[in-house]
């Protein structure tokens, strides 16, 4: 008798395409499309647009422009992630100028990719961001890397984080969301939240995407204190 085999299909990637450029958004609509695994759930053509079609559509990823007509992807991303703060939001635009990038990621969005990448890097960067990954274009991350380093510079030495910061702290650069992590080590969610407060706070950082690069280049699984925190 033949054995039945059973399939396990992924569920597509819903996403959010914000640009105001008509021709961009039917552009990557025809990339995703072509490429398969991807569903397109909404347009906005500003920031305002942008904050509502998130809220109504709940995507897994937003590909958010940052210069747009009134409301830029810069504050758009900020509200979006006020409201939403599990939003994965990956910037796509032509500017890598320092004004641009550190305010973007400030806000919140988890990647930045400049508009001359390849179709093959966007699709990688918003299957990595979907699955809570930081994902920068090569000049960005240098850009932020240095950032951070100019920031611990200037600033006072970061206070040591306790055992159960490094974990999360770890966690975070696994791409966890928070409520996995809560999941992981056996807490609430809500706790999660305070851990990353704590740690944004202690480490001078402004965004899980920098505490994520921190933990990269710092390599902090070994460090911390001995209390549960």
């Amino acid at each position: 008798m033949a054995k039945k085999t059973i399939q396990f299909i992924e569920s597509s990637v819903r996403v959010l395409i914000v640009d105001d450029h008509a021709i961009v958004r039917k552009g990557i609509r025809a990339l995703l499309s072509e490429a398969g695994g991807f569903e397109v759930v909404a347009e906005a053509d500003n920031g305002q647009a942008a904050v509502l079609r998130a809220q109504e559509s709940q995507p897994d990823v937003i590909l958010m422009d940052l210069l747009m007509p009134g409301m830029d992807g810069i504050e758009a991303t900020r509200r979006i992630i006020s409201h939403q703060p599990q939003a994965r939001i990956l910037v796509l635009t032509s500017f890598a100028a320092d004004n641009k990038v550190f305010p973007a990621i400030k806000a919140g969005a988890m990647g930045y990719l400049l508009k001359d990448s390849a179709p093959s890097e966007l699709i990688r960067a918003i299957r990595q961001v979907h699955h809570g990954e930081p994902s920068l274009h090569s000049t960005i991350a240098r850009k932020l890397l240095q950032e951070i380093v100019h920031l611990a510079d200037l600033q006072s030495a970061p206070a040591a984080l306790t055992l159960r910061e490094v974990v999360v702290l770890q966690l975070i650069a696994q791409g966890l969301s928070h409520q996995e992590i809560a999941d992981r080590i056996a807490v609430a969610e809500s706790r999660i939240r305070a851990y990353v407060n704590r740690i944004l706070a202690k480490l001078h950082l402004a965004s899980r995407t920098q505490a994520a690069l921190y933990a990269a280049r710092a390599e902090l699984m070994d460090e911390g204190e001995t209390e549960e925190g």
